[in-house]
């Protein structure tokens, strides 16, 4: 949904609509939009991370 351009097939939505209400597709399509044109417009001020997010290492497996 965030490739330009933003068209989708039929095919697509038909596997959407199996799993998804038309509610839950307009929500999702939404935050999509939301987020492409919140990195499009951090890219246009070159703003970066602030670092809130980060992987955690893996979790350490006990000795056996």
């Amino acid at each position: 949904m965030v490739k330009t351009p933003c068209n989708i097939s039929d095919e697509f939505y038909a596997q959407l609509r199996a799993e998804f209400s038309e509610e839950q597709i307009i929500e999702i399509a939404a935050h999509a939009a939301f987020e492409n044109n919140r990195s499009r417009f951090n890219r246009v001020f070159d703003i970066g991370s602030d670092s809130l997010y980060c992987l955690l290492a893996a979790p350490k497996q006990p000795p056996l």
